[in-house]
């Protein structure tokens, strides 16, 4: 039996990332989406579901008031922009704490804390189904849809980052941590402890260096090894 899911959020983007997310998911069904708490409280007066994907800064009601509303049974995963709020949920028995942007790994890494898909299906095998075709930054205080294909680079500024992609640059404030784990992992790789790249845009490279378009970026020692046989690999191909 697949889990239903309701999915709380007041930014469309936001609403169409997860909705994918669930219908790609095996497992689980997407029961509805709402754009506040009010009115996915009213939903549930007539909808039973088992997982919310809740927002924490919602109009009129938010969040960490309406979880507390939920029926014991439903479980609440919380997707937000801001980590202030993590330990508040934790105390009201989340499931787990989404920080955006989140990768499609990480969402499942969510899923699989109640629902036994790796006794199923493999993670690997999960990723398959829903290629990252693009990807949320926040900036100018909204969420920015970039294609995964137009990224070029990523480069890291103190707690900030450049996606540099083929039309635009956009910062966001961000580390390079949270970056591992959103970006997918066959399209993009760390050459140094600034930069990520997307494999596919590397047009030429030595044993120090890469070269996309006019920019050339540096390769750091401990990601030599491991960018040189994904390299050896592409040629290979």
């Amino acid at each position: 039996m697949k889990l239903k899911c309701l999915v709380v959020y007041d930014e469309a983007p936001a609403i169409d990332v997860l909705s994918t997310y669930v219908q790609a998911t095996p497992g689980l069904e997407l029961a509805g989406t709402c754009k506040h708490a009010l009115e996915a409280f009213a939903f549930l007066q007539n909808h039973k579901v088992d997982v919310i994907f809740l927002d924490i800064q919602m109009p009129q009601l938010d969040g960490l008031s309406f979880a507390k509303t939920v029926h014991q049974n439903t479980s609440v995963i919380f997707t937000t922009a801001f980590k202030d709020f993590a330990f508040d949920a934790f105390e009201i028995n989340a499931l787990d704490y989404l920080l955006k942007p989140y990768s499609f790994e990480r969402f499942l890494k969510a899923i699989q804390k109640i629902h036994p898909l790796n006794s199923e299906i493999s993670k690997d095998e999960l990723k398959d189904t829903l290629p990252e075709k693009f990807l949320f930054f926040r900036a100018d205080r909204k969420m920015v849809k970039i294609p995964v294909e137009d990224i070029l680079f990523i480069e890291s500024i103190k707690d900030y980052v450049k996606v540099i992609s083929k039309d635009k640059c956009t910062i966001t404030k961000q580390t390079m941590a949270s970056l591992e784990d959103m970006l997918p992992k066959n399209n993009f790789i760390r050459i140094h402890r600034s930069f990520f790249v997307n494999v596919q845009a590397i047009e030429s490279f030595t044993n120090q260096s890469v070269c996309i378009g006019k920019q050339e970026l540096p390769i750091g020692p401990l990601y030599k090894n491991e960018l040189m046989d994904r390299l050896k690999e592409k040629v290979r191909q």
